[in-house]
């Protein structure tokens, strides 16, 4: 285990063990300096599939009751919070990101902002058929912005994928850079 944690970049007292994780989801808890500071972290796959969305939000809210920790969520939603977040294709209905700020709010999670390019998934490669979307984020609960006050999400350029990855910097000795970008 201590030569995955070390590949990892967790080889300076941190502990990270898997609590439960679905094909949808992987759920770990950190322990740093030696169980001093305990957070949660959830890598989140959103349904694809509009009609079985829900089945998605039931996982959050599952994940979330009985929650006490600082809680930080990232991965592909596959769902936009607002229209601004998405170019191209049909316009995407108003109830499908009221149900998603709604289990976010009913989780007490928001979204971190981001540095880099606004789009975390594009499809289609011509003006005519070319969309794009964000649709990878991190959220988080106010425990964690608490902990990690100077906290970065940067979207990286993709390559091979039609997504951009992801990366939280939790800059536990730095300055916050601008993460308010929307």
């Amino acid at each position: 285990m201590e030569s995955i944690q070390r590949i990892c970049g967790f080889a300076n007292g941190i502990d990270v063990d898997a609590t439960g994780s679905r094909g949808s989801h992987i759920d770990v808890v950190v322990e740093e300096n030696d169980g001093a500071e305990t957070w949660r972290f959830t890598g989140f796959y959103g349904e694809p599939v509009e009609q079985n969305r829900k089945v998605s939000w039931e996982l959050l809210r599952a994940l979330h009751n009985g929650n006490n920790l600082p809680w930080l969520v990232a991965g592909d939603f596959n769902e936009i919070l607002f229209s601004f977040e998405k170019q191209g294709g049909r316009i995407r209905e108003e109830r499908q990101m009221d149900a998603f700020r709604k289990i976010l709010d009913d989780c007490e999670l928001a979204d971190l902002g981001f540095s880099g390019q606004w789009c975390t998934w594009e499809r289609g490669r011509l003006v005519s058929n070319n969309i794009r979307e964000r649709l990878d984020r991190g959220v988080a609960n106010t425990s964690w912005w608490e902990l990690f006050p100077n906290f970065e999400v940067c979207h990286l350029q993709h390559s091979f994928s039609d997504h951009c990855p992801l990366v939280v910097n939790t800059n536990r000795n730095g300055d916050r850079s601008n993460n308010e970008q929307q």
